[in-house]
C-alpha cells in the first residue's frame, strides 16, 4: 500500500474513503503521481486490480480544479463503456460532483437528438475508437470546446489493440493528436 500523492485534494481521499477504496495500492499511487506530473502512463496488472483509478484520480483531481477541463476515455467495447461509466458516476455522486463533472457515453446508440447536448455538456466523454474516427474527429468544429480543453485521454484494455486494428487505433491517436493540436492542446 501507498499514501495518496499530495496534489490528490482531500476532497477526493474523502469520497474513495467513503466508498471504501483506500489505501491505494503502490502501483496506484506511483500512477497517479506521475499522471499528474505530466506523464505518459500505461498501467499493466491483473484483473480486478484497481487500475480503473490509476486513470480516474488524476483526471477527476483535474476537473475538479479546472472547471473547463475536458476528458476523453476511449474503451474497445459498449458493455465496458458502460460498466465504467456507471462506475464513474457512483463515485461522482460520493463526491457530490456529479452536476459538476458530467460524464456521458456517445456511440452508435446515442440518440441522434442527445447529441447536441453531449457535445456541450460533457466533461468526460466516453466512446470507442470507430466513434471518434467517424462520428467525432471528422466534425471536430462541433466538437471545439471538447478539444481546446481536452487534458486527458485515457486509452483502456490496450492488449486490444494489436495487428491491424492495432494499426488502425495508432493511427486514430496520431489524427486526434493533430485535430488536439490545432485547437491548441495536447
Amino acid at each position: 500500500y501507498a499514501e495518496f500523492p499530495a496534489q490528490v485534494s482531500p476532497r477526493l481521499v474523502d469520497a474513495l474513503q467513503r466508498k471504501d477504496m483506500t489505501p491505494l495500492y503502490s502501483h496506484q499511487a506511483a500512477a497517479v503521481d506521475a499522471a499528474l506530473r505530466g506523464e505518459n502512463v500505461v498501467v499493466v496488472t491483473g484483473t480486478a486490480s484497481g487500475k480503473t483509478l490509476c486513470y480516474n484520480l488524476p483526471v477527476l483531481q483535474t476537473l475538479l480544479s479546472d472547471p473547463e477541463a475536458r476528458g476523453l476515455y476511449l474503451f474497445p467495447t459498449k458493455a465496458l463503456s458502460q460498466d465504467q461509466a456507471a462506475g464513474l458516476n457512483s463515485l461522482l455522486e460520493v463526491l457530490n460532483a456529479a452536476e459538476q463533472i458530467l460524464v456521458r457515453t456517445y456511440d452508435g446508440d446515442t440518440p441522434r437528438a442527445r447529441r447536441r447536448a453531449i457535445r456541450d455538456e460533457v466533461r468526460i466523454l466516453i466512446t470507442n475508437p470507430d466513434m471518434l474516427h467517424a462520428g467525432i474527429l471528422p466534425h471536430h468544429p462541433r466538437w471545439a470546446d471538447l478539444f481546446e480543453n481536452l487534458r486527458w485521454v485515457v486509452l483502456d484494455e490496450l492488449h486490444v489493440y494489436r495487428g491491424i486494428f492495432g494499426s488502425n487505433v495508432a493511427n486514430l491517436l496520431r489524427r486526434l493528436r493533430r485535430v488536439c493540436r490545432f485547437y491548441g492542446s495536447d
